[in-house]
C-alpha cells in the first residue's frame, strides 16, 4: 500500500468570520478506492512553521538537497523578550490594553507604560528602549519615534475620562463602591515652562522650585481610579469638589465614603458631599483638637483609652487615639533636637574661654538661631552668666506642648449602625494605600520627575502613564512578596532572557524563545506568566528622530 502524507490546507467560515485551518493528512489506496487520514491539526502552528513541514514533505525522497538551506538560515541574537513580556501579560491581565484600545493610538500609549514600567526616562529614551527590548514584536507596531509618543500624550489626556471609566468597570465589576480613599501631592519641576508649573506649598521641600499638584482618587483596596493634575498653586481643598463629581457621574456614586487627610476635607468640601448624599471620614488638625478640648467637647482622659468615641449632637463623631509609638518617636526626636543644641552651647562656651574678646551676646544669638531653627524655642532658652551660657527648661511649657504627642482625632458623619469606632478608624488607616502608592510613583521605581513636557495635556497625559504603570508595579509586588528581590531586580533579572531570531536569507521570520533558566522560571510562574515559544518577526527597526551629537558619540 502506497502512503502519501501531505499538509492540506483550506478556508472554514464560521458564523460569518473565516479561518484558515491546516491539517497534516495521509492518502492512500484501499479496495480499489482512495482515502484519506488525519494525522495532526497543524492549525495553532504558525504559516512559517507550516511552510517549513511542507518543505520537508516535498523533499522526503531528497533529504540531501535541504542542506543547501543551511547557508541560508542564519540564527543570531535577538531583542530582549522577558521582561516586556512579563509587563504585557501582566498589564493585560489587569485590563489595561482593552481599555486603551488596539488602535495606533491605543499600542503606543501601552507601550509608554510598559517602558515605564521597564525605565524611567523621557520619550526618547522610550523610543530607544524599543529598539532592545521585542517591543513591536509584542505590543504589535510598526516604526515610530518620540515626536509619535509625545502626541501620544496629547491622545491620552483627551480619552482618559473614557480609559479610566473602562478599567474601573472592569474593576468594579458593577458593585458600587462603598468606600473612596483621595489624597494629593506635589512634585516639583526643573524648569521654568510648564504651563501647569507655579509656586505654592511645596512637600518636597525645594524652594524657588515651581510644581504640579497631583491628585489620585483610589478605591477602597488603594487601587487607583483617577489621577489629576492642577496646577502647582491649587490648594488641597480646592481639588476635592473634582473627585466628587468623578464619584457622582462616573464611578457609581451612592451612598459611599470618601477618606481624606487631615486639612483635606472641610466644610465647604463636606457640603458638597451632603449635596451628593455621601458621607466623610478625615482627620483634624491638632489646632481644632485644642479647641474641642477648650470647648469641653473632648477631655484628655479620653486619649488614654484604647480607641474613644464623641458624638455632638448634631450628629458628627470623633474617634479619638493615643499611638505610644508615634508619641515615643516625638520624644526621641526632642530630646536629639535638645542634646543637639547642647553640644553647640559647648561650643561657644569653648571658644567663648579661648577667646577673652569674643562678645557673650553674639554667642548667644547663635543659640538662639538655633532654637528658632528647631522650633523648641517655645519650652527651651539660653542665658548667659559670667561669660558661660547654658540652657534652661520650662517644664510646665514643655508638658503642655508635648499632651498631644501622639495624640489624633478623626472626624466623620457616618452614623454608629453604619459604621463603629473601629470600623472608622480601620478606613481612615487605609489612606496609607494612597501614600504608599505616591511614594512609588514619586520616589522609587516609577519617578514621576523629571517631567521632561511642557503643555499641560501632556503633563496631564504623563501622569496618566505613570499611574497605569503603577498598577502593574503593584500587580508585580504583590506577586513576587515572597521572594527575596524588589520589581525592579525581578525586571532586570528577566531583561536578561533574549530571543534567538531565525532570519533566512538575511529576513528575520520569527523570534525563537529559549526556556529560562530556574530562578526566572519562578518568576515568571509566581507572576502568572507564559512564555511562547516563538514570536512572528515583525521586522521593525525603531530609531529616534534626533540623534546623539558627535561629542556624546565619542565618549
Amino acid at each position: 500500500m502506497v502512503v502519501t502524507m501531505y499538509v492540506d490546507s483550506s478556508r472554514v467560515t464560521v458564523n460569518g468570520k473565516t479561518y484558515v485551518r491546516h491539517l497534516l493528512r495521509e492518502s492512500y489506496r484501499e479496495g480499489g478506492k482512495v482515502k484519506h487520514r488525519t494525522i495532526a491539526n497543524l492549525s495553532p502552528c504558525t504559516s512559517q512553521e507550516v511552510e517549513a513541514i511542507r518543505l520537508a514533505l516535498r523533499h522526503k525522497h531528497d533529504l540531501d538537497s535541504l542542506v543547501d538551506l543551511r547557508q541560508d538560515l542564519e540564527l543570531r541574537q535577538g531583542p530582549s523578550v522577558g521582561a516586556v513580556w512579563t509587563v504585557y501579560e501582566v498589564a493585560r491581565r489587569l485590563g489595561i490594553p482593552e481599555a486603551l484600545g488596539d488602535s495606533r493610538e491605543g499600542r503606543l500609549a501601552l507601550w509608554q507604560v510598559i517602558a515605564r514600567v521597564l525605565e524611567q526616562g523621557s520619550r526618547l529614551s522610550a523610543v530607544r528602549l524599543a529598539g532592545v527590548h521585542a517591543a513591536c514584536d509584542v505590543v504589535g507596531l510598526d516604526r515610530f519615534h518620540e515626536d509619535h509618543l509625545y502626541e501620544n500624550l496629547d491622545w491620552l489626556a483627551e480619552r482618559q475620562s473614557v480609559i479610566e471609566d473602562r478599567l474601573a468597570a472592569g474593576l468594579l465589576c458593577d458593585r458600587m463602591p462603598g468606600l473612596f480613599l483621595y489624597d494629593v501631592t506635589s512634585t516639583y519641576l526643573e524648569g521654568v515652562c510648564n504651563e501647569l508649573g507655579a509656586f505654592g506649598y511645596n512637600r518636597d521641600g525645594k524652594k524657588g522650585k515651581r510644581q504640579i499638584v497631583i491628585g489620585l482618587l483610589c478605591n477602597a483596596e488603594g487601587v487607583p481610579l483617577s489621577v489629576e493634575v492642577f496646577a502647582g498653586n491649587t490648594a488641597d481643598t480646592a481639588t476635592f469638589a473634582a473627585q466628587v463629581r468623578k464619584a457622582a457621574r462616573r464611578f457609581g456614586g451612592g451612598e459611599v465614603t470618601f477618606v481624606g487627610d487631615r486639612g483635606m476635607i472641610k466644610s465647604r468640601q463636606i457640603e458638597d458631599l451632603h449635596d451628593h448624599g455621601m458621607h466623610y471620614i478625615t482627620a483634624i488638625t491638632k489646632p481644632q483638637i485644642e479647641g474641642l478640648l477648650s470647648g469641653g467637647v473632648i477631655q484628655m482622659e479620653l486619649f488614654d483609652q484604647e480607641l474613644a468615641e464623641v458624638v455632638e449632637t448634631d450628629g458628627t463623631r470623633y474617634v479619638l487615639r493615643r499611638n505610644p509609638i508615634r508619641a515615643a518617636e516625638i520624644a526621641a526626636s526632642r530630646a536629639d533636637k535638645q542634646r543637639s543644641v547642647q553640644d553647640r552651647v559647648r561650643e561657644q562656651n569653648r571658644y567663648l574661654a579661648e577667646h577673652p574678646r569674643a562678645v557673650v551676646a553674639t554667642a548667644v544669638r547663635k543659640i538662639e538661631t538655633v532654637l528658632n531653627k528647631l522650633r523648641i524655642s517655645n519650652w527651651i532658652a539660653v542665658q548667659a552668666t559670667d561669660r558661660t551660657l547654658r540652657l534652661e527648661q520650662d517644664d510646665q511649657v514643655l508638658a503642655e506642648v508635648s499632651k498631644l504627642d501622639g495624640c489624633y482625632v478623626l472626624k466623620t458623619d457616618l452614623a454608629p449602625r453604619q459604621a463603629g469606632k473601629e470600623l472608622v478608624h480601620h478606613r481612615y488607616k487605609d489612606l496609607a494605600r494612597v501614600e504608599w502608592a505616591f511614594r512609588s510613583c514619586k520616589t522609587t521605581h516609577l519617578e514621576v520627575r523629571p517631567i521632561f513636557v511642557r503643555l499641560a495635556t501632556r503633563t496631564r497625559g504623563h501622569a496618566f502613564v505613570v499611574m497605569l504603570a503603577y498598577r502593574i508595579i503593584a500587580e508585580l509586588a504583590r506577586c513576587w512578596r515572597p521572594f527575596d528581590l524588589t520589581v525592579e531586580e525581578g525586571l532586570k533579572a528577566l531583561a536578561g532572557l533574549c530571543a534567538t531570531e531565525v532570519a533566512v536569507s538575511g529576513q528575520a521570520r520569527l523570534i525563537r524563545i529559549p526556556r529560562p533558566r530556574a530562578e526566572l522560571q519562578q518568576l515568571l510562574e509566581a507572576a502568572g506568566v507564559r512564555l511562547p515559544e516563538a514570536l512572528p518577526s515583525r521586522g521593525v527597526v525603531v530609531s529616534t528622530k534626533r540623534k546623539l551629537p558627535e561629542r556624546r558619540k565619542k565618549r
